[in-house]
């Protein structure tokens, strides 16, 4: 349930969530990178309709989160989700970036680490994106902030995984080190972005949301403060199987470290470089996993809603 006593919520809009915070019905964030920087026009405003079309027909409310004229949305109208697509200048919003944005009334689309802080500040529990950031596979220390937020923000997140451009292993070992549980949903096998085999285990497999839920609970009444992280594969006709797909990624890395890209623009040019050589399947791929895991957070906030409500 939404804290309206956390003096920082006077910087958020919460319409028109609020309603469904106060009286603790289901409700799915959504992060905004990936209409701001993660897809070209128009797929970011189809997708950004998609997503929360598949989270009302499973039966939550949709809460994208973004920032307009510096001040902090918990759920944005058809207008602002509009006009969030179409922004030409606009920042990528992760947790170091909210004060800057705010006093500088900018507009900013949140990553997943930016859009766990809003969203627990906004007492939401569940949060559906495509992937998560991680440990980039380049010479310079290149590790995603998500991981961080990741460890510290008590909340379901629904991923296909970490995006498969970065060092899997190497991001497994820093979630394991922070104490992050990775559930595969239905696979014993943590999921690789655009494919369902990465050769990885997950620390523990749970196969309904209702387990998802029992298992959170859980985790948190032991007093542990981390994410519970659902890593939800795609479906076999919609995935990119690894051997078709890992000479792209090798040479989008390539031409990355000779650009010496690295920090926020990396991923959002890697993603692109990888649509470009996959004329299109990646892209193709990309949005299948965002609109199933947002069907997924969903019937996983429909859970807890119902097991909160047996609480009372």
């Amino acid at each position: 349930m939404i804290n309206s006593m956390n003096n920082s919520l006077s910087h958020f809009a919460i319409s028109p969530n609020r309603k469904a915070l106060h009286s603790s019905l289901p409700v799915v964030a959504l992060e905004s990178t990936v209409i701001t920087h993660g897809l070209p026009r128009p797929q970011n405003l189809e997708l950004a309709r998609d997503m929360e079309r598949e989270v009302r027909e499973n039966g939550a409310e949709p809460a994208t989160i973004a920032i307009l004229d510096g001040q902090i949305h918990v759920g944005l109208t058809e207008s602002e989700l509009e006009r969030l697509a179409s922004e030409d200048h606009v920042r990528k919003i992760s947790r170091r970036d909210f004060a800057t944005a705010i006093l500088k009334k900018e507009c900013g689309g949140t990553t997943v680490a930016g859009t766990l802080f809003a969203a627990h500040q906004a007492g939401i529990k569940v949060f559906a994106t495509g992937g998560i950031g991680g440990v980039h596979s380049v010479e310079t220390l290149d590790i995603s902030t998500d991981l961080q937020a990741l460890a510290d923000t008590p909340m379901i997140v629904v991923c296909a995984g970490a995006k498969a451009i970065l060092d899997l292993p190497a991001t497994l070992e820093y979630l394991e080190t922070m104490a992050v549980p990775v559930v595969g949903y239905g696979t014993d096998e943590f999921p690789a972005f655009y494919s369902n085999h990465s050769g990885l285990p997950v620390s523990v497999r749970l196969d309904s949301p209702q387990e998802v839920v029992d298992y959170s609970k859980t985790h948190w009444d032991l007093g542990m403060q981390t994410a519970v992280l659902v890593c939800n594969p795609l479906s076999t006709e919609e995935e990119i199987p690894q051997e078709k797909i890992a000479g792209a990624i090798q040479q989008a890395r390539r031409e990355a470290e000779i650009k010496g890209l690295h920090g926020q623009p990396l991923t959002p040019f890697l993603l692109a470089r990888l649509s470009e050589l996959t004329g299109g399947d990646s892209l193709k791929a990309n949005l299948a996993l965002l609109k199933n895991n947002a069907r997924l957070a969903a019937r996983i906030a429909q859970a807890w809603s119902k097991n909160q409500a047996k609480s009372f």
